[in-house]
């Protein structure tokens, strides 16, 4: 969705109002597809005094696999964003602090594609205490135990034993 900021960058006090849905089901994120759910963003673009800022909130549950047990998992995913947003940089100013917006066009399907994937937690656990899949026979341990011998070391291992000794 691009958006016209051309009248709000001169209008003081100005408000453009977000409140869409957004759906993101074609991100793909290892191997997955977290965004089986529509995305909700509500917010709003403001000239304060002639400093244009724009903050929204997102808010979906995601659909990934544990890291672990590899269960799927739905996982509640909000996140408030705020941006400063500018016609054009000056030499000095911080290029990480700004958004520019030029021609008065901002994309913002791109900035909020960006500021959610880079967002979204790195590690996804079905509980914090999830004892994951068996290295031997691959048994979801968290349902039935196993009896395999999950202390064995790799045999390339073995020469470090040696060190410990």
């Amino acid at each position: 969705m691009i958006i016209s900021l051309k009248q709000l960058f001169e209008i003081v006090g100005e408000v453009y109002p977000i409140d869409m849905t957004v759906d993101l089901h074609d991100i793909e994120q290892q191997g997955a597809y977290p965004f089986e759910n529509p995305v909700v963003v509500t917010g709003k673009i403001e000239n304060h005094a002639g400093i244009v800022v724009l903050a929204y909130h997102v808010s979906t549950t995601l659909c990934l696999l544990c890291d672990r047990c590899l269960e799927e998992i739905q996982e509640p995913f909000e996140h408030s964003f705020d941006h400063v947003l500018v016609s054009e940089l000056n030499e000095e100013d911080d290029k990480d602090a700004f958004v520019v917006v030029e021609d008065g066009l901002l994309d913002f399907d791109e900035l909020l594609r960006a500021d959610i994937l880079l967002s979204m937690p790195y590690k996804h656990l079905c509980k914090e205490d999830c004892k994951g899949l068996c290295p031997v026979c691959g048994k979801n341990r968290n349902m039935e135990e196993c009896s395999c011998n999950t202390k064995q070391t790799d045999p390339r291992l073995e020469v470090f034993k040696k060190l410990l000794r």
